[in-house]
């Protein structure tokens, strides 16, 4: 289906030039003219004949003329073209049969239209690649952690991503601000702003959310990470979309740690860990909170214990609060991130 290489030189814009001017060939005049032996330019008209650059012409067959650029391009890309467009009609042609048995396999397990539990990362990847394909608009996502990212995956999103930004399709994604010190996720953003998409991040991200054209939603399944709940109905999508706009007004930015502040970042980061132990969080839901890993988590905490000199986290939480750290709320242990959301203003 590709293009092989043509195989141009940089002596062919010399020989390429001179037919330009004159059409009988005169390999010494053509070689002086472009700097070569005669056999080298030979080959050079061979190049460019290959390249329809060149072609006969009609007064002998020592005569060609040059072609334009513009001409040599189509006419190589013709029956490409032709392949493509006959491979486009095929596949839209297994996509509506395979559409048929749609309904059957929604109403497995109870499932509907509007709700469907993906279970493995094969069917979220080509959905996800089917829904970015159809969208018409805009793409929100929250995508929580900060830490390694598989490169398969982060290559094949940024090349969804490249699709969808050079269809003009809104692009906005939600991190953690621990994934600002993470060079992976530093460099896809980077790849990925160029192109026109919007990053900022958080401390506290309510979780993975990527929403389409705010019509379809995923989230992640529940004890799968790797599986999604896809949600097509309309109020749900609207909501999740609610919870995504507030988010978003309160992020900043994306900035990776030492252009925003390395010891800035790292003493928010520090502030947060203390808000949330003094809140009673353990550490695998303070570790999940900050999309950090639970090593690092421990680590901080760790620190802050030694800090204050505190025997437990209740007296390090009351030192908290006699230092003044405190000032800032964090969510309640028990509270739900989304119920800001539903909340009036």
């Amino acid at each position: 289906m590709s293009f092989p290489p043509l195989g141009l030189h940089d002596v062919d814009l010399g020989v390429y030039a001179w037919f330009l001017e004159h059409r009988t060939v005169d390999f010494a005049a053509v070689a002086a003219a472009a700097g070569v032996d005669e056999e080298e330019a030979r080959r050079s008209i061979g190049r460019l004949l290959a390249a329809h650059l060149l072609a006969p012409g009609t007064g002998g067959p020592d005569t060609y003329f040059a072609l334009s650029p513009e001409t040599a391009s189509a006419q190589l890309a013709a029956p490409v073209e032709a392949r493509i467009r006959s491979e486009q009609q095929r596949l839209a042609e297994v996509r509506a049969e395979l559409d048929r048995f749609l309904p059957a396999y929604f109403q497995r397990g109870g499932q509907s239209a509007t709700l469907q539990v993906l279970e493995n990362v094969q069917e979220v990847r080509d959905l996800l690649n089917r829904a970015s394909r159809h969208c018409r608009s805009e793409v929100m996502s929250a995508q929580p952690g900060g830490g390694a990212r598989n490169p398969e995956a982060m290559e094949e999103a940024l090349e969804r991503d490249r699709s969808m930004l050079n269809r003009g399709i809104r692009l906005r994604t939600l991190y953690h601000h621990t994934a600002r010190f993470n060079g992976p996720s530093q460099a896809y953003v980077s790849a990925a702003s160029a192109l026109g998409a919007q990053y900022r991040t958080v401390y506290d991200l309510f979780g993975r959310l990527i929403v389409f054209d705010h019509e379809l939603a995923f989230i992640q399944a529940q004890n799968n990470e790797f599986g999604a709940v896809v949600i097509r109905e309309a109020s749900t999508v609207a909501y999740l979309c609610e919870i995504f706009e507030r988010t978003w007004d309160l992020a900043k930015p994306f900035a990776d740690a030492v252009d925003d502040g390395l010891e800035e970042v790292s003493r928010e980061i520090h502030q947060t860990i203390i808000q949330l132990l003094a809140a009673g969080l353990k550490d695998e839901t303070i570790a999940r909170r900050l999309g950090m890993s639970l090593r690092t988590a421990r680590r901080h905490i760790a620190n802050i214990m030694q800090e204050f000199d505190a025997g437990s986290r209740f007296q390090a939480g009351v030192i908290a609060a006699e230092r003044g750290l405190l000032d800032v709320g964090v969510n309640d242990p028990d509270e739900d991130p989304a119920d800001g959301a539903a909340a009036g203003d």
